[in-house]
């Protein structure tokens, strides 16, 4: 299947000089979405995972059917406020600022083998951090699975000792 034919490219979008992938049509099209799960489930079948985590928005979704697929727990980690319950935090700089990831603090349990979803890795900031919150709380990272890569921007590089799978790499 080619998904890259999937794949928007909107110029200057979200400020110029960028050019955005816009994973839109993508997820339009079900035979496509499907397929891309089941090759980020074929790819950690055997992995001996505990779950499967993701940084609020646009990993859920993939990671939600992904935790289906595997029949494993979801762990969403979200921004400050967003969770009712106790939480573990992991603040991290950006570009221009800070951010901060949250996860409950019975998320993930201790020792457990955790695959980190996205769709896009970038500069892998997010990701980075996504990685010391689930070891900040006991887990282990076993992986990274992204849908698109954007090898340029040289992501990852801030993710050493964890495997990384892309579907595609631009």
């Amino acid at each position: 299947m080619d998904l890259n034919a999937l794949i928007r490219d909107v110029p200057d979008f979200p400020k110029p000089g960028v050019l955005f992938k816009d994973i839109t049509p993508l997820l339009a099209d079900p035979k496509a979405f499907g397929y891309v799960v089941a090759r980020m489930a074929a790819h950690y079948a055997k992995a001996s995972l505990g779950a499967i985590a993701a940084a609020e928005a646009r990993g859920f979704l993939f990671a939600a059917p992904l935790a289906l697929e595997l029949n494993l727990p979801l762990v969403p980690l979200r921004k400050p406020g967003k969770l009712p319950y106790k939480t573990h935090s992991f603040r991290y700089d950006l570009e221009y600022g800070s951010a901060e990831l949250h996860m409950h603090i019975d998320g993930v349990a201790a020792g457990a083998r955790v695959l980190l979803v996205d769709d896009v890795l970038a500069t892998g900031g997010t990701m980075a951090a996504a990685g010391k919150l689930i070891e900040q709380a006991g887990g282990t990272v076993a992986g990274c699975a992204f849908l698109i890569e954007l090898g340029f921007l040289g992501g990852r590089a801030h993710l050493p000792g964890y495997e990384v799978f892309s579907l595609l790499t631009y």
